[in-house]
Parts: structure tokens; C-alpha cells; sequence
């Protein structure tokens, strides 16, 4: 019964990883790269870490492999979202088809601070005047 879920587990692992890496080459932009490498390979990597979990089957390396999968699960997604930041407030240009940009407006170059978009509130909490 466990060499039919290590089967399955490895197997749905390696299809998501192999989504991310498609994903790579066929997205139009790098946010939309990132978006897709970001969440399937996480995934992809969880699943294969349970697998290898399931094939040991010790206690020790299977709590170091939840460990690793909490870790993962927790900080892959929040490096997506700074990666993305940063090359947004750098200037990576968005995909001609992209139809909403939810930060234009709020950024400001100069000062590199992020704003709610309306004047009024971004005067009252200016703390550098």
C-alpha cells in the first residue's frame, strides 16, 4: 500500500514541477513566470518530500520532511510576493495584455514609499515632512 502512495505522491509531484517549469516557457511576462514557478513548484516539492517521507518511513526524518514542507509552504509564497515588489518598483514592464495594475499610482519613485492612491490620506500619513 505504500509503494502505491509513494507512486502517486512522486508521480503528481513531478507533473506540478513539470507545470512550473512549462510555465517558465510559455507565461508572457515575469509576474505571470513567477506567479506559476512560485505556486506548482512549491507544490511539486511538497508532494515529493511526502513521498520521500512515506518511502523512509522513520519518525525522525519524517517530522524533518514536515518541517521542511511547513518552511516551505510558509516562505516560498511570501519570496514570490518581494520578488514581485521589487521588480515592479524597479520597472519590469507588465504584458501588453494585462488589463488591471493595482499599484499604478501608489508608488512613489522618489521617496519609495507605497501610498493607498488618493492624496488626502498619503498627506496625513507622511511622516518624513
Amino acid at each position: 500500500m505504500s509503494d502505491i502512495l509513494i507512486m502517486i505522491l512522486s508521480t503528481l509531484g513531478a507533473i506540478t514541477v513539470l507545470i512550473a517549469a512549462v510555465g517558465i516557457v510559455r507565461m508572457p511576462d515575469f509576474y505571470l513566470r513567477l506567479s506559476v514557478t512560485i505556486k506548482a513548484a512549491t507544490l511539486g516539492i511538497g508532494l515529493l518530500l511526502a513521498a520521500a517521507a512515506v518511502f523512509f518511513a522513520d519518525i525522525s526524518i519524517s517530522t524533518k520532511v514536515l518541517a521542511i514542507i511547513f518552511f516551505l509552504f510558509l516562505t516560498a509564497p511570501v519570496a514570490g510576493h518581494m520578488i514581485g515588489r521589487a521588480s515592479y518598483f524597479t520597472g519590469t514592464k507588465m504584458w501588453k495584455g494585462s488589463v488591471l495594475d493595482e499599484l499604478k499610482g501608489k508608488y512613489d519613485k522618489e521617496t519609495h514609499s507605497l501610498g493607498s492612491g488618493d492624496g488626502e490620506e498619503d498627506k496625513h500619513n507622511d511622516h518624513s515632512k
